[in-house]
């Protein structure tokens, strides 16, 4: 045998060597949590993958203290690729307290004699069943329909979600100092009184949740209802600014029902995450300013009905308030604060949204000009553009509404410098809330 081909068959058995002995990567592991507080009431999931030789065996161990707990133990048959495993703490034997988690799973590979890849993994939680305790320091919360109110409370222990709840709404709370929280929340314009009772809310990092009731006490208030009657002038204004987003819309008629009711909607999606755009303190000082020598034009919650021809064809709650003054009027900000938004927006046209903190804002709508743009801090008073007739208006005026945590409410409350008082500022301070410098 040449010396050549001595040597190319020793690199060869080396070369299979050490490829057979170092092997290839065992199976890929990935748990639906991350390390650090967990209670019997999150279900952890952990999925496996193995795109070579199949997945084998996975065992999943919690040890706590001189404990060994098995959670899981499972042979896979043969041709498994993925698999998704259920790890259920809830009759596990584990006691509060840490413990970890240790994950060992194995592929079908023919390496290390058979025995296969195994990956392995040691993850280290703390086993927490105790709800949060809250506290609400707050007292007397009168909520006029379509209104807000603010409460004001403390936490014992870090949160991954808190704030004001009912039905299916949710109003953030924000931390402020130390263990107290504050949150701005609304009683709906279309909420139905008997079912409304907000309570705060606070989820842990564990996923523990706590309840805690609000004392309040609710104002009814009836909203007007109003026609209108759709000229074919306006119609037409419309279909020119909208034609483009509609193109399937057959008539200047079509094109303004879906601005009034697709886009809006849609509008109406988008207040909700420019809310979550937010100062954790608050912003503003004192009452909101009003359009100055201004007329109303059309009220909060006002019910809206829409006619063609003699013919209903629509109808929209309108959830601000129009002003009218002179033509192109400037607009002052109403308070301080951030600008969140500054564009086009829907059937708001040229719009302007600041936030105020505490999820906060005010909205300026059918601007003829923006003078402001995204992240610049305005104050109080401060001219950010003009009234015009852009997006769905009829002629130029201003449409200015308020917002909490994306929820319309009325504008009026915070017009008031009273209400103010009474019914926010005066709890912030109660509640030590300190505002931002």
């Amino acid at each position: 045998m040449k010396i050549t081909t001595i040597i190319a068959t020793i690199v060869a058995v080396l070369g299979f060597g050490i490829f057979y002995f170092r092997g290839t990567p065992g199976p890929v592991l990935t748990l639906s949590s991350i390390p650090g507080p967990i209670s019997a009431k999150r279900e952890l999931t952990l999925t496996l993958r193995d795109s070579g030789a199949a997945l084998k065996e996975v065992t999943v161990n919690a040890v706590q203290g001189d404990r060994t707990i098995i959670l899981i133990s499972k042979q896979y048959p043969l041709g498994i690729r993925e698999a998704r495993e259920s790890i259920k703490l809830a009759q596990s034997g584990l006691k509060e307290g840490p413990f970890t988690l240790l994950i060992t799973a194995t592929d079908r590979s023919f390496y290390h004699f058979g025995a296969g890849n195994s990956t392995l993994q040691s993850l280290h939680f703390d086993y927490q069943n105790t709800p949060p305790t809250v506290m609400v320091l707050s007292t007397a919360h009168n909520l006029s329909r379509g209104g807000a109110g603010l409460v004001v409370y403390t936490l014992n222990r870090e949160v991954e979600r808190t704030g004001v709840t009912f039905g299916n709404r949710f109003f953030p709370g924000y931390r402020q100092s130390g263990d107290r929280y504050a949150c701005l929340f609304a009683f709906p314009y279309d909420a139905e009184e008997k079912s409304y009772v907000p309570r705060v809310l606070a989820v842990d990092r564990a996923g523990n949740e706590r309840q805690a009731g609000i004392y309040f006490h609710l104002i009814p208030k009836s909203f007007p209802n109003d026609r209108i009657n759709l000229s074919d002038s306006f119609l037409e204004k419309v279909a020119a600014e909208f034609k483009g987003q509609f193109p399937q819309a057959t008539s200047p008629l079509d094109v303004y029902l879906k601005v009034n009711g697709e886009l809006r909607e849609h509008d109406l999606k988008f207040l909700t995450e420019c809310g979550l755009k937010t100062s954790p303190v608050p912003l503003w000082e004192g009452n909101f300013l009003r359009l100055p020598k201004s007329a109303p034009l059309g009220s909060f919650a006002q019910r809206r009905s829409y006619f063609y021809q003699g013919k209903q064809v629509d109808q929209q709650n309108h959830l601000g308030i129009d002003l009218a003054s002179l033509a192109h009027a400037p607009v002052p900000a109403a308070n301080s604060g951030t600008v969140v938004y500054a564009d086009n927006l829907g059937v708001y046209g040229q719009c302007i949204i600041i936030d105020h903190g505490l999820g906060l804002q005010t909205l300026y709508g059918h601007l003829s000009r923006i003078a402001v743009k995204s992240g610049d801090k305005v104050h109080k008073g401060q001219i950010i553009g003009n009234t015009g007739d852009t997006g769905l208006a009829g002629g130029d005026h201003l449409h200015f509404g308020v917002v909490i945590s994306g929820e319309q409410v009325n504008p009026i409350e915070w017009w008031d410098s009273s209400w103010i008082k009474n019914n926010i500022s005066g709890k912030l301070t109660t509640g030590k809330v300190s505002k931002e410098q």
